[in-house]
């Protein structure tokens, strides 16, 4: 029997195994987690390295979590390379570290501030470099500039090598031209035609106004947003199956800018032909609702009425106490009749409540001021018609560029955590004004306002006014949430001179303030309570003063004596015929200002103390520029709580707007109103309605009404009276100029305005103190008080001007009173740079 040894059996046994299986078992072989050994690292420490190599319970790393640490260190961006060798037991870590940079410089850069760009790239002093870091960020500063229409930008990093590992970055920039939009057109619009979309959308063509604004640059993203304006302009205006297919975006270099095709399919448009109301929740009969509902039996489809029912009638359930109510609306259509069935279903919804509301971008604004804008509160049941009340009004706040809020899975199935993301603009604004008027004469402004004062969304506005006839000085402040509430608490003090102009031979200066509290009871609807207080002077030139029997009046050719005033231009008091001189028109002799006028001048200023409110319904589609919708504004005060003037003021106006064929919007203005005298105090003459073109255009100011005619034997007649009642009526058609860019802001306006202003009730008398012929010139007044009807017609042009809202009247009156004052031309309009 043959017997081995030891050593033997064990160089058989290798003998036996596969070559292959001994580097196998080398590199299967762990290492213990102490023995990694960092080399390359400079100003990262070694332990921070290690710290990526996590060992398992033994204490040693596996192939699987070397790797992940060698991916984990790359991914830190603080090293150029990282290397891992083995040797032995031993894990070696190899590292070349990033270099630092010490400045981000940017050059070439014109039309972009370094603050801006510093803002947005992630390389920062001090960081450490990153390759593709670098490459975002010329990518992202080439956007910024495409953004602002530059699409021939070209961004190029430059590392510059210092000392110490460190370096230099800096963006070269080559800003090229501007890109804008050339043309803008429209394929299978048949209903609108392309001048009434291209109003629509955000986007213009470039005209040779376009260097006052940036429209015409090209943004696919506002390109992307005018779709959907499209779509619920069709949507709003009966054409349920609209849809705004492509926008298609050519790049021309014959014309070096963008060519936007909107591709339409409008279908046809649907009208309403019923309106029900259903529901599945046991305890709330949907009919009840029915008085929310904005959408109406026989009106068009209307997408945005829809809406705003279904908010009305969600939160209305919400009040009942059906806080998890969700109105679903459902429009089944009848194709060939074109109508429209609505349905407005109530079902039960899920019971979900809100956990958190997180705000985020606001780095001005208080929280708070953002939080009350929600009807809603942590714990409460998550309503989403109440979640886009809050962002709707977020917007209308005009403090954020942008603002979303989305609802986010909370810390259980029935929680959610509203994110409200905002994006703060700039709300301050320094306004430099100018304008001229054929009333006003020339009129410059400087003023300067604040819409988030202090980041708690107040508003202040200081303002000076200088000009030919007017001058002034006003502060203005609003607390929009009185102590919580949401109530609007504003306060006015201003200062305003009147000059005499070629229309008044008088001069007034108003001095005062006004409190007012304003009320928002829906949408539509707000009232406003208010208080005045104000000092009212009136202020002659010296020749308008004297009585033209005056031997102080010199200056005067035509200087009558007491004698042939009293025989020659007396007249007969009218309850006394045998009496002489009663009127005096000799008073007026020289050209002096009417009775009432100097009658309170010698009266001295007038203290009024009022108490007024407004009432507002406003369903304009646009309040800068309407083309649908109802505004109907109802006034009152009541001059006498105090002061020494009293008086009941009333007044309505009412403008609908509608539109027609062709781009064509149609007007209805109707007005009046009616001074009522209260208690044993007169009426003065500056407490009168005074009316000219703004009730009948083709009138002067104060052009209508009452007026002096002491002095018409003599060939003049004298002031505007005003009046205690008045009316006006105005119908008027206003279309752009088809042929014109509609970018460029031309409308013509033709028009017919009627009314009438009367009842004068003001001083008639007046025994003039202090003149020569006081005896026998009782200074009385003629005047002419005639309910004619005043009438015209005219043509305007209207331009919203790169400086500012003009507008050009020409109107000829076709019926007046014997004595109105005609102005043919009327010319107005200001700006703001």
């Amino acid at each position: 029997m043959m017997r081995l040894r030891l050593p033997g059996v064990l160089a058989l046994m290798l003998l036996a195994m596969p070559v292959s299986s001994l580097p196998r078992m080398a590199a299967a072989a762990p290492a213990v987690a102490s023995a990694i050994t960092v080399e390359g690292n400079r100003r990262v420490e070694s332990d921070t390295i290690r710290s990526y190599f996590k060992p398992g319970p033994t204490g040693t790393l596996d192939a699987g979590q070397v790797d992940g640490g060698l991916k984990a260190l790359v991914q830190t961006g603080l090293f150029a390379d990282v290397k891992i060798d083995r040797q032995g037991g031993r894990l070696i870590v190899r590292v070349v570290e990033n270099p630092v940079i010490g400045r981000v410089a940017f050059e070439g850069n014109k039309k972009v501030k370094d603050e801006q760009l510093t803002a947005e790239v992630q390389s920062k002093p001090r960081g450490t470099l990153s390759r593709p870091m670098v490459q975002s960020d010329a990518q992202r500063i080439a956007e910024i500039y495409r953004r602002s229409g530059r699409y021939d930008v070209r961004v190029t990093p430059e590392i510059i090598e210092q000392p110490n590992n460190r370096v230099d970055l800096v963006f070269t920039i080559e800003e090229g031209v501007k890109t804008g939009v050339k043309s803008i057109s429209f394929v299978g619009n048949n209903a609108y035609s392309a001048a009434r979309l291209r109003d629509v959308i955000k986007t213009h063509a470039t005209n040779w106004l376009s260097f006052l604004g940036n429209n015409d640059v090209y943004d696919p993203d506002r390109v992307e947003a005018d779709r959907d304006l499209i779509r619920r302009f069709y949507l709003k205006n009966g054409y349920a199956d609209i849809q705004v297919v492509a926008a298609l975006s050519e790049y021309d270099p014959d014309q070096k800018g963008f060519l936007v095709t909107f591709q339409i399919e409008e279908g046809q448009q649907y009208r309403v032909s019923s309106v029900q109301f259903q529901s599945s929740v046991a305890a709330l009969d949907a009919n009840t609702l029915r008085g929310y509902s904005r959408v109406n039996v026989g009106a068009l489809y209307n997408v945005e009425q829809l809406e705003k029912s279904v908010e009305e009638m969600q939160i209305e359930a919400s009040r009942r106490g059906f806080a998890f109510a969700v109105v679903r609306p459902r429009g089944d259509r009848n194709l060939e009749a074109h109508t429209v069935a609505i349905v407005f279903q109530v079902d039960e919804g899920p019971r979900t409540y809100i956990e958190r509301i997180t705000i985020r971008g606001n780095t001005r604004t208080r929280d708070y001021v953002i939080r009350r804008e929600f009807d809603l509160s942590e714990g409460d049941a998550y309503n989403r018609a109440l979640v886009d009340r809050a962002e709707r009004r977020l917007k209308n706040l005009d403090f954020f560029k942008e603002v979303k809020i989305t609802a986010e899975p909370g810390s259980s199935s029935d929680r959610v955590i509203l994110v409200v993301n905002l994006e703060e603009k700039s709300t301050g604004d320094l306004s430099v004004s100018g304008g001229y008027s054929t009333t006003d004469g020339a009129l410059g402004e400087v003023s300067v306002s604040e819409r988030n004062f202090l980041g708690r969304g107040l508003y202040a506005k200081a303002s000076v006014s200088y000009g030919q006839y007017s001058r002034g000085v006003s502060l203005s402040f609003v607390e929009p949430y009185l102590l919580d509430n949401r109530i609007a608490l504003g306060l006015d003090v201003y200062y305003k001179q009147q000059l005499a102009n070629s229309y008044t031979s008088y001069g007034v200066t108003t001095i005062g303030f006004s409190p007012r509290l304003g009320f928002q009871l829906r949408e539509d609807l707000s009232l406003q309570l208010r208080y005045s207080l104000y000092r009212q002077e009136i202020s002659l030139p010296s020749y308008y003063k004297n009585c033209n029997n005056n031997t102080a009046n010199s200056l005067l050719a035509f200087n009558p004596t007491p004698a042939y005033i009293k025989s020659v231009l007396g007249g007969v008091d009218p309850t006394n015929s045998t009496s002489s001189g009663y009127y005096g028109w000799g008073c007026y002799g020289d050209g002096e200002s009417s009775l009432p006028v100097r009658k309170e001048l010698s009266d001295g200023a007038a203290l009024t103390s009022a108490l007024g409110y407004t009432l507002s319904y406003n369903t304009l589609d646009n309040n800068k520029n309407p083309t649908d919708g109802l505004l109907i504004d109802w006034k009152q005060d009541f001059a006498g709580v105090g002061g020494n003037v009293s008086y009941l003021k009333s007044a309505v106006d009412a403008k609908y707007y509608s539109p027609l064929v062709a781009d064509i919007v149609g007007i209805i203005h109707l007005q009046g109103g009616m001074l009522n005298k209260i208690g044993d105090k007169d009426l003065r003459m500056l407490d009168h309605f005074q009316m000219g073109p703004s009730l009948v255009r083709g009138f002067a100011s104060n052009g209508i009404g009452a007026r002096d005619i002491t002095y018409a034997s003599l060939g003049a007649t004298g002031d505007a009276l005003g009046g205690t009642k008045y009316w006006g009526a105005s119908a008027e058609l206003q279309m752009p100029f088809w042929f014109l860019p509609k970018e460029v802001g031309l409308k013509g306006a033709v028009y017919a305005d009627a009314g009438s202003l009367w009842g004068y009730q003001g001083p008639t008398s007046w025994a003039a103190t202090g003149e020569v012929n006081t005896a026998t010139c009782k200074c009385g007044l003629l005047y002419d008080d005639s309910k004619v009807v005043r009438s015209s017609v005219g043509v305007g042009l209207i331009w919203a001007s790169p400086f500012g809202p003009l507008r050009f009247d020409y109107a000829v009156p076709l019926s007046k009173g014997k004595y109105d004052t005609v102005q043919e031309f009327r010319f107005g309009g200001g700006t703001s740079f």
